[in-house]
């Protein structure tokens, strides 16, 4: 049976080797680069030179290169569920061979399982690799920027990429096995996972773990800095958030500016200060709304998950991938032992 799965997946395994190692030569290539230019910073820090302006170069050097390469990354799943897990099934039974191998010695859910476990185990170790050496590759550029918890870094940094891979592997499966035909399970798949890639980390990993919450008071060098950024006018403070206590934390919402009695502030309040001038005070020239809305004792309430977490939303996130794959896998163990044709 292995043997025979071997001979079905040969093509793919072989044209997957040959891109990793093109891959993984890329990689060991940047991250040499990568900690070449760190260095450079580290020592312009060290010497308390312009560390700010340092530390923008070294960000813009390489930001746009990882982003592309964090984007490849996470399309290696839906490939992977794409082309190795839909025809898994499909193939066989859009091409009638099932018959044949449904009737040797081995029973129909060994036969799925030894095939599951194999193209899986490619998979994962495809996925792992590749997340691997992107983590190594950038791990000085994420030290410095610290983005971690950013939807494309945190889903192609750690683990979390194998889950998407097991995942994904086991959606095709069962989507072949329900369509019965190779190119409308491609299809779905394809559709389904990159939908889900999308769905959970905006809506279900923000609440996995319960995030900690901060009251921060909005001084006018805050609420000017927000403004530029877009944040100021739209319901709620979205930009520049950064908690005293751990400033490298995951915003992961804020309210909308709050008068001291717990009011939002909107309405003749919010739009007599839209008329304001800018003004001048000891953090320098402030916006138009900036000084104004810093009058009326304002703060934000936060939702935030310290850097800390990391690796907790890591395992979780992964643990339950790994756990619907297993769901998707029985069910398909199940559905192929009922059928007869």
């Amino acid at each position: 049976m292995m043997w025979l799965t071997w001979r079905q997946f040969r093509g793919q395994a072989l044209a997957a080797a040959c891109a990793m190692v093109v891959v993984a030569a890329y990689l060991a290539y940047l991250g040499g680069d990568i900690r070449d230019a760190h260095d450079a910073h580290q020592a312009i820090c060290r010497d308390r030179a312009d560390c700010a302006r340092a530390t923008s170069q070294f960000r813009g050097a390489y930001q746009n290169t990882l982003l592309f390469l964090a984007a490849g990354l996470a399309l290696i799943p839906a490939v992977i569920g794409t082309f190795w897990g839909a025809p898994l099934l499909a193939r066989e039974l859009e091409n009638g061979t099932h018959r044949l191998a449904w009737n040797q010695s081995v029973t129909r859910p060994r036969w799925l399982i030894g095939k599951v476990l194999f193209v899986g185990s490619a998979a994962v170790l495809v996925t792992g690799t590749a997340s691997a050496l992107l983590t190594w590759a950038a791990h000085p550029f994420d030290e410095v920027v610290k983005e971690e918890f950013s939807t494309f870094v945190f889903g192609t940094r750690g683990i979390v990429p194998i889950g998407y891979a097991a995942l994904a592997l086991a959606l095709g499966t069962v989507a072949g096995l329900l369509l019965r035909r190779t190119l409308p399970a491609m299809a779905v798949t394809l559709v389904v996972f990159l939908a889900f890639q999308f769905f959970f980390p905006n809506v279900v990993r923000p609440a996995l773990i319960p995030p900690e919450r901060a009251t921060l008071a909005m001084t006018a060098t805050a609420i000017n800095g927000a403004q530029n950024l877009g944040g100021i006018g739209g319901g709620s403070v979205i930009g520049g958030v950064r908690i005293p206590d751990a400033p490298d934390a995951w915003i992961a919402g804020t309210s909308p500016l709050r008068t001291p009695d717990g009011r939002t502030l909107g309405g003749p309040e919010f739009n007599a200060c839209l008329d304001s001038p800018p003004r001048t005070g000891a953090g320098g020239t402030f916006g138009d709304t900036a000084v104004c809305l810093a009058g009326h004792d304002l703060h934000i309430d936060v939702r935030y998950h310290p850097s800390s977490r990391y690796w907790a939303f890591q395992w979780l996130e992964t643990a339950i991938y790994l756990a619907l794959s297993g769901v998707l896998t029985a069910f398909a163990v199940r559905r192929i032992r009922r059928r007869v044709s």
